[in-house]
C-alpha cells in the first residue's frame, strides 16, 4: 500500500545571530508557508527593529517549520473498515486551517451530522468549527457535508474528497454522511482524540474514497442482565461501535440473574428481579427515561438497538418476582451463578401469554427500531412442540406490535413468520434445522461463538472471560466469512454480523472494552468491508495504527501479541488559549 501524502517543501535553515537581515529571511520563509499564523509573525518580525526582530524571527521559524513540515503519514487506505474504493492524489494533501467551517445541506438530519463532526473535532483543534447551512454546500478551505440524494451510494454509503480546498463528505442519507465523518476521523493525526487542546499539524492525505457496506446488519450485543452497567456505560459502548461503522446495539435486558428494564405492568420485575446480578452484587436496571436516552443517543450515531427479552428459558429472575409465572407456582430463590438451562415460564398457562404480551408490548412501544428479540436458547426443560408451540404463538405476539422477531437459531423449527430473523450462534458451520428454516423464508445474522464470541479469551492468560468455544484470537476473530460461514445457506440469506458480549465475568466498563477491543473492528471489518478486501496482513497493520488513537482517547484495549501496535503520539497540550465547547456529541 504506498504513502499518499507528498513530502512537502523544506524549511530553509537561517542562522539567528546575525541580526535584521537573517530576521528577515526568516520572515519571508514563513510568509512562504502560505499560512495566516505564519504570516503575521513574519510581518511583525520584518517591521520590528533589534532585538525583538530576533526574537519574533525565532517564533517565526518555529510556526514556518511546523507549517512547512511534511503532511502525517497517513495513508488514505489507512482505515477501518477497509473502504471499498480508494484513489489518491498525492497533489491533494490538506490541513485543517483554525479558522475552518463546517458547512452542511440544510435538511436538519445533515445539520446534526456537521455538528457531530464539529463537536468531534473542536476538543484536540481547540479550533471553534462554526456549522453552517448552504443549498449548495462547498468546502471554500473547510469541510462540506452534502445530502444529495441523487448520489449512486446506496442507503449508508459516502463519498470522501479532499483536496486542496478543503474536504467534501457527500452522501444520499445521514447515515452516510455519518459515516463518512467517521472515516474523515480516522484520516486526521490519532491526536484529534484528545479530549483536551493539543499541538498538531492537523493533516489529511488527499484524493477520493467511495464506500458502502457489504451487509445492512452489523452490529455487537452487550449483555447487561448478568452484570449490570450503568447507562454511561452503555453509551460508551455505543460510540465505540459508531466508531467503526456498526448499525445495531443488541442488548440482552433479561436473564436468571436479572430483570434490566421496567415494565409498569409488571413492577416487580425490577424492584425484586432486578436487585441480583452474578456473583451477588447489587443489580440495578433501567428506568424508561433511561432506555429511551440510550436508544436517542444511538439512534443519532445511526445505530438501531435491538431489546431481547429471553423466553421461554433465562427466566429466574422474573419467576422470583412472579411465581404465578413458574410451572409449580412457587417461587425459586434468587440466582447469581453462571449455569444455564434450568429456569422456563409455563407454557401451558395462559396467565404466561399475558405477561408476554404485556412486557413485549411496553418494550415496543419504547423501542422505535423494527426488532424485538425474544431469546429461545437454552430452554432444556420445554422441548419438542411445546417448545414450538410456545413460540410460535409468541411470534404472532411480535408480529402484532408490528415489529420483527428475531430469535437466537433454536427458534428454527417452529414455523416461519414472515421477516423472521435467526441469530446463529453454532460452532460448527454444519446445521440442517437452520438451513431448513432458511429454505423456509428465514434470515440469517451470524455470530459463530468461535469467532465472534467477545467473552472468549483471546489467550489462556486472558484474565477474564471464558474458551468453551475456544480462545478467539484477533486473527480469528477476523478470519472467516459471515456469507458462507453456515453450510448450503445462501449468500442472500444472510442479513449481517454481530458480535456478542456475554458479562458472567466482565464487572467494569474497562473489562467490556478490554475484551471489544481490538476484536470488535475485525468484526466490523467482516461486517462493511467487500469480501475482496479481506486481508489479514492488511487489516494487522491498518488496526495497529487504531492503537495510539485508543490511547489518546484514553480507551482500554488488550495490547495483542499478533498487532504490530504503533507508539501515540507525544501530545503537547496548547497552554493559555481559550477553551472550545468539548461536550460530547
Amino acid at each position: 500500500m504506498s504513502t499518499t501524502s507528498s513530502p512537502g517543501p523544506t524549511a530553509v535553515p537561517v542562522p539567528l545571530s546575525t541580526g535584521e537581515p537573517d530576521a528577515a529571511t526568516l520572515a519571508r520563509a514563513a510568509l512562504s508557508a502560505g499560512e495566516p499564523d505564519a504570516a503575521t509573525l513574519a510581518r511583525t518580525a520584518l517591521s520590528a527593529g533589534e532585538p525583538d526582530a530576533a526574537t519574533l524571527a525565532r517564533a517565526a521559524e518555529q510556526t514556518a517549520g511546523t507549517l512547512l513540515a511534511p503532511a502525517a503519514p497517513h495513508r488514505l487506505a489507512d482505515v477501518v473498515p477497509a473502504p471499498q474504493q480508494v484513489q489518491p492524489d498525492p497533489t491533494a494533501d490538506w490541513a485543517l486551517p483554525a479558522e475552518a467551517v463546517i458547512v452542511s445541506s440544510a435538511d436538519p438530519a445533515a445539520l446534526a451530522v456537521a455538528e457531530q463532526l464539529a463537536q468531534l473535532l473542536r476538543p484536540a483543534t481547540g479550533y471553534p468549527l462554526p456549522v453552517t447551512d448552504a443549498t449548495t454546500p462547498e468546502p471554500a478551505g473547510g469541510i462540506a457535508l452534502v445530502l444529495d440524494d441523487s448520489a449512486d451510494l446506496g442507503a449508508e454509503g459516502y463519498r470522501v474528497d479532499v483536496a486542496t480546498d478543503g474536504v467534501r463528505i457527500t452522501a444520499a442519507t445521514a447515515a452516510g454522511l455519518f459515516y463518512g465523518v467517521q472515516t474523515l476521523r480516522q484520516l486526521l493525526p490519532a491526536a484529534i482524540e484528545s479530549p483536551s487542546q493539543v499541538t498538531e499539524r492537523w493533516a489529511l492525505p488527499g484524493g477520493a474514497i467511495t464506500d458502502a457496506p457489504r451487509f445492512p446488519y452489523r452490529g455487537a450485543m452487550l449483555d447487561v442482565a448478568r452484570h449490570f452497567f450503568a447507562v454511561e456505560d452503555v453509551l460508551r459502548v455505543v460510540d465505540h461501535l459508531a466508531r467503526y461503522k456498526l448499525n445495531h446495539l443488541h442488548l440482552h435486558l433479561t436473564d436468571d440473574q436479572g430483570w434490566r428494564i421496567t415494565v409498569d405492568s409488571w413492577p416487580k420485575l425490577t424492584t425484586v428481579g432486578g436487585t441480583t446480578e452474578v456473583g451477588g452484587g447489587p443489580g440495578g436496571h433501567y428506568t424508561k427515561a433511561d432506555y429511551q436516552r440510550i436508544v436517542s443517543y444511538a439512534a443519532a450515531r445511526h445505530i438501531t438497538v435491538v431489546p431481547e427479552i429471553d423466553l421461554p428459558g433465562h427466566t429466574n429472575s422474573a419467576l422470583v418476582a412472579y411465581p404465578e409465572l413458574a410451572p409449580d407456582k412457587i417461587a425459586p430463590p434468587p440466582y447469581t451463578g453462571i449455569e444455564v438451562g434450568f429456569s422456563y415460564v409455563d407454557p401451558a398457562d395462559e396467565r404466561t401469554y399475558d405477561f408476554v404480551a404485556d412486557v413485549l408490548g411496553e418494550v415496543a412501544a419504547l423501542t422505535p427500531g423494527p426488532w424485538l428479540h425474544i431469546g429461545g436458547d437454552e430452554a432444556f426443560k420445554v422441548n419438542g412442540e411445546v417448545y414450538t408451540g410456545f413460540v410460535e404463538r409468541v411470534q404472532r405476539i411480535v408480529a402484532d406490535l408490528g415489529k420483527t422477531v428475531v430469535g437466537w437459531h433454536q427458534l428454527a423449527p417452529a414455523a416461519h413468520l414472515d421477516g423472521r430473523v435467526l441469530q446463529w450462534w453454532g460452532t460448527n458451520g454444519e446445521d440442517p434445522t437452520t438451513v431448513d428454516a432458511v429454505r423456509r423464508g428465514a434470515r440469517l445474522i451470524v455470530s459463530p461463538g468461535n469467532h465472534a464470541y467477545l467473552d472468549m479469551k483471546y489467550a489462556p492468560d486472558t484474565p477474564i472471560g471464558h474458551d468453551w468455544a475456544g480462545l478467539i484470537d484477533v486473527r480469528k476473530a477476523y478470519d472467516w466469512d459471515p456469507g458462507t460461514h453456515v453450510a448450503d445457506v445462501p449468500a442472500e440469506a444472510v442479513l449481517g454480523v454481530e458480535a456478542p458480549l456475554w458479562t458472567e465475568s466482565v464487572t467494569s466498563l474497562a473489562d467490556i472494552e478490554l475484551l471489544l477491543l481490538p476484536r470488535l473492528p475485525a468484526i466490523a471489518e467482516l461486517g462493511w468491508s467487500t469480501r475482496a478486501s479481506h486481508d489479514w496482513a492488511g487489516f494487522r497493520d491498518r488496526l495497529a495504527a487504531q492503537g495510539p488513537r485508543w490511547t489518546t482517547a484514553g480507551i482500554t484495549f488488550y495490547r495483542a501479541p499478533e498487532i504490530p501496535w504503533r507508539t501515540a503520539p507525544t501530545i503537547p497540550t496548547q497552554r493559555n488559549m481559550p477553551q472550545t465547547d468539548t461536550a460530547t456529541p
